[in-house]
């Protein structure tokens, strides 16, 4: 089994000041921005515009096109943009795309009267969400592509920092601008705050595309077995070709990488996050049940919260270039299930400002912390040449499964009590465990020997070869 390049303490701490890394703080911040502006802002706005509750809810269906994006990721990972695409490069072009879609939209959304146009202002909001998934894949694609696997964690960790700083701007910060100037001024500057992110893209350079022969000869032969039907007319042919080189291809990919182990990462992917997210789904009401003004709670949770989540991610993203993704991908598993046995001891104790202040900040530090970890761990898994496919296959899948077991979590509640509910959210984390221990005892990308890596280590042989 290949194991990780180690690095000093000071290499690791010094990963910070890299370009590349410095930049995911930027286009982390445009990533998060739109979020809360399709979703709990809107919420606030349409209430206050007198839109019924029933439409309110309505509206939170825009939320889906960021759990489906992998349908069109494969259009963002192989067509190129007239004009974009040979100034920018692939990436770039498609992220300077999704982020003034993102910005339109927005202009849209401030000057539509939801109250008099509210389908076309639903339209609207559609819009966004869908300009920014796009942003989402093709930003994913360039992150996991400008640098090596073993800074993935930093990379993570200051995507993480920027984009919760977009989502505290497009949250309170929106929230004081609507409270001065109103709804249409504040969705306003909301759209002029995406400039961040497009000159950004502008400045930093496209990543290096170089694709190992064995990877476009595995395709053509997939391709040639799939399409290989010579009835079929040549325009009709090279469609379908292309297709199945776009669609079929990051698919077959990872398990031709993996083989045996492949049902098991993804096996993995889906169970890591049950644990958060499940307990997420009966945090508020927890807190609104023993007694936390909402005052205390956005002071703790949101504000307290922000700045822990940053500490942990940053601490994620040092340990993964000082001794590889495995050890603190299974350590930030580890802590977030203790994190949950801690708001079990909170529903024993009751409402205590000290005691919630302490479980918030273990919590969102261990949060960050194995957040910043497994995006590494999910970047490490990608093909180079399916970058944003896969990447957004992964993406999807790592809370799909969590959402479904979340949507229980009041049943358990109200089937027995808040302690209950939290060592059960706990022993939900217990599988992700286990299974990150043996995929780190395997040769498994856990272990640092990636997809990424091998589709590197191919690109350069091929190179030598001549």
């Amino acid at each position: 089994m290949p194991l990780p390049t180690l690095h000093s303490w000071r290499e690791a701490w010094i990963v910070y000041r890299r370009p590349q890394v410095l930049a995911m703080l930027l286009l982390g911040f445009a990533a998060g921005l739109p979020f809360l502006l399709v979703f709990s802002t809107l919420s606030r706005w349409l209430a206050e515009a007198g839109i019924s509750r029933t439409v309110i809810g309505f509206f939170s269906w825009v939320g889906i096109t960021y759990s489906i994006k992998v349908l069109w990721a494969p259009v963002v990972d192989r067509l190129p943009l007239p004009g974009l695409t040979r100034w920018l490069g692939k990436r770039r072009s498609w992220m300077l795309l999704g982020q003034l879609g993102i910005a339109a939209g927005l202009l849209a959304m401030a000057h539509i009267d939801p109250r008099l146009h509210t389908g076309l202002f639903a339209l609207a909001a559609l819009g966004v969400a869908f300009a920014s998934a796009t942003q989402d894949v093709a930003l994913d694609a360039y992150r996991i592509e400008i640098i090596g696997d073993e800074y993935q964690g930093a990379m993570a960790a200051m995507y993480i920092g920027g984009y919760r700083l977009g989502t505290l701007v497009a949250g309170a910060g929106a929230l004081y601008l609507a409270a001065f100037l109103g709804w249409t001024q504040a969705y306003t500057i909301m759209a002029a705050l995406m400039a961040v992110g497009m000159f950004t893209v502008l400045k930093v350079r496209e990543p290096d595309h170089a694709i190992g022969r064995a990877t476009w000869e595995n395709e053509a032969r997939v391709i040639r077995y799939l399409a290989g039907d010579s009835r079929l007319p040549p325009r009709l042919r090279a469609a379908v070709a292309w297709f199945i080189g776009a669609v079929i291809c990051p698919f077959t990919d990872f398990f031709a990488r993996n083989g045996r182990l492949a049902i098991v990462i993804l096996l993995f992917i889906g169970l890591f996050r049950i644990t958060d997210i499940t307990m997420a789904a009966m945090a508020n009401p927890f807190y609104y049940d023993l007694g936390f003004s909402k005052i205390e709670v956005a002071n703790v949770t949101k504000l307290l919260g922000f700045f822990m989540t940053l500490l942990g991610a940053g601490l994620g993203g040092v340990l993964v270039v000082r001794y590889g993704i495995g050890r603190p991908l299974l350590a930030g598993a580890v802590a977030v299930v203790l994190t949950n046995l801690l708001f079990a001891l909170m529903a024993l104790i009751g409402h205590d400002l000290v005691m919630l202040s302490v479980v918030i900040s273990a919590d969102s530090f261990s949060g960050g912390f194995a957040t910043s970890a497994f995006i590494a761990y999910l970047s490490s898994l990608t093909n180079r040449a399916y970058t944003a496919t896969q990447y957004a296959l992964f993406s999807s899948l790592m809370t799909l499964v969590p959402k479904i077991v979340a949507g229980f979590s009041g049943l358990v509640v109200d089937a027995s009590d808040y302690v209950t509910f939290f060592l059960y959210a706990s022993a939900l984390g217990l599988p992700a465990i286990g299974l990150a221990w043996y995929l780190l005892r395997q040769s498994s990308p856990l272990a640092n020997s990636s997809g990424r890596n091998a589709e590197g280590a191919e690109t350069q042989r091929a190179q030598s070869n001549g």
